[in-house]
């Protein structure tokens, strides 16, 4: 999770506000300031939460697992997130499509 990056305008930094061992793993809200909350089955312990994070958030955005990328906050519930080969405008696309299907 320590890799370095140089970004590209095909890349998205997301905010994250992780809720460790919730009854299913999925995105609950998006905050006025963009962080989007997300639910995970997992537990907050030896990184499960954060493996967790990155298959969830894999699915979502139909991605490799390797081009997600916890950038900040590996041991908080707030976390940094990059997202490679997904641009701003159409993550925030997919993140809307997911709250409109819960």
């Amino acid at each position: 999770m320590a890799k370095k990056h140089e970004f590209s305008k095909s890349d998205t930094i997301i905010t994250v506000r992780v809720i460790p061992r919730a009854k299913k793993s999925e995105i609950s809200k998006v905050f006025d300031d963009g962080t989007i909350k997300i639910r995970l089955t997992a537990p907050p312990v030896e990184g499960k939460a954060n493996q967790a994070l990155i298959k969830f958030l894999a699915e979502v955005f139909d991605i490799s697992p390797s081009n997600i990328e916890i950038i900040s906050g590996v041991k908080g519930r707030k976390k940094i997130v990059l997202v490679e080969g997904i641009n701003e405008k159409t993550a925030r696309v997919i993140i809307d499509e997911q709250m409109l299907g819960k």
